[in-house]
């Protein structure tokens, strides 16, 4: 099957290298203080000292080209981990998985890491989103002036991975031939299929802080 019928194609990962961090801050930037005005000129905190980001890129051939969508995650105290800052590119929601494939990425990687539990405040218009993704709303709060649900994943649906910094691979919508880079054209790669893939809505910015 060609990829345009197919759909395109990501991969969600640990951002592990410089341009792949930089360039989930700026979709953190966009997303954030552009789009939402939720901070002036950028989102950074101390979390971002500890923390884990995760990303969804494209890719060419197999490597990576440009990241669409990103979260990060980290552990104040063993065993109790946060998802945060959960971003998709504007341009790529209607991809459908993205969002969803984040999530599943954030909680394994903790559950491989000896999570016990998993917690994240989402704003209220994605609470929805996850409780289809098997998380359960613990409590509301007000956080920049915007509600959020405190939520906690079930981590029975998110096993642990063998390689959680490699992640996986998705396929988005199918798309026109018009819309894909000419080097992906005609490829097949093996995908490990996301729990996530049939029927989940994209969240645009699930969950802005801790």
């Amino acid at each position: 099957m060609s990829l345009s019928k197919q759909g395109r194609v990501f991969q969600v990962k640990w951002a592990t290298n410089d341009w792949e961090i930089e360039q989930a801050n700026c979709i953190r930037r966009e997303v954030f203080c552009e789009e939402q005005g939720l901070f002036q000129e950028h989102d950074r905190d101390d979390i971002d000292l500890i923390a884990q980001p995760l990303i969804v890129t494209t890719s060419i051939l197999g490597m990576p080209e440009e990241v669409v969508g990103t979260v990060r995650i980290h552990q104040p105290v063993p065993g109790l981990w946060w998802g945060s800052r959960l971003a998709v590119k504007k341009a790529f929601r209607r991809q459908g998985v993205l969002g969803a494939s984040l999530i599943r990425l954030a909680v394994s990687s903790a559950n491989t890491l000896g999570c016990h539990t998993f917690l994240a405040t989402v704003q209220e218009q994605n609470e929805v989103l996850f409780k289809r993704l098997h998380w359960a709303t613990i409590g509301y709060q007000d956080i920049h002036g915007m509600k959020h649900a405190k939520m906690q994943a079930d981590l029975e649906h998110y096993p642990p991975l063998s390689q959680p910094s490699l992640g996986f691979w998705v396929s988005g919508r199918p798309v026109k031939a018009t819309e894909v880079s000419p080097y992906l054209l005609g490829l097949e790669p093996n995908l490990i299929k996301s729990d996530f893939a049939h029927g989940v809505g994209e969240a645009s910015y699930a969950s802005t802080t801790h």
